[in-house]
């Protein structure tokens, strides 16, 4: 009998989402439903400059599609991070909670950046905003992976350790 004390998403402390990009010219065949895709080179380096301005807690607004429902848009990024793999740009986020669209949002305002549309202070500018209408298209829902559901320790849970076979890539640690 399940207990009642436990709720799977309220007794949540934090989730982590995991986006895949694949950077080529040529939209990729068989991965195509699994990764997101970007034809123009990107730098990797101003990415990730950008997204560690998004770790803390700050008003995510700018980040917020219009028919989100929570009751607040401030949410505690704790990690922001991307590594790369050939052609795949692997984004990691890990947050207290997450708004409606935000990761698919934060990706896009991230691929400005990669491809020079924008400096990586701009991700400051731009969270300070707090307007949605200034940010970054939001980027498509292939890629897009809820990677981990963090609870508190009473609740012991064996850990986690996703795999992404189809890119040969196993779970990574920064």
């Amino acid at each position: 009998m399940p207990d009642p004390g436990f709720h799977a998403r309220f007794t949540a402390t934090g989730r982590s989402y995991r986006y895949v990009l694949y950077n080529h010219p040529v939209r990729p065949a068989l991965a195509a439903p699994y990764v997101g895709w970007f034809h123009l080179p990107l730098d990797a380096a101003r990415m990730q400059a950008a997204a560690a301005l998004l770790v803390g807690r700050h008003d995510f607004s700018a980040f917020r599609a219009a028919e989100c429902q929570a009751k607040t848009p401030v949410r505690t990024l704790s990690r922001a991070s991307l590594v790369q793999h050939g052609p795949y740009l692997v984004f990691e986020f890990t947050a207290d909670a997450f708004l409606h669209h935000m990761v698919r949002n934060v990706v896009g305002a991230l691929v400005y950046v990669g491809k020079g549309r924008y400096p990586p202070d701009w991700i400051a500018e731009l969270l300070a905003s707090r307007d949605r209408a200034r940010g970054a298209p939001t980027f498509a829902a292939q890629g897009l992976y809820l990677a981990a559901v963090h609870y508190p320790p009473e609740w012991t849970f064996p850990p986690f350790a996703p795999m992404m076979p189809f890119l040969g890539l196993a779970e990574h640690r920064a």
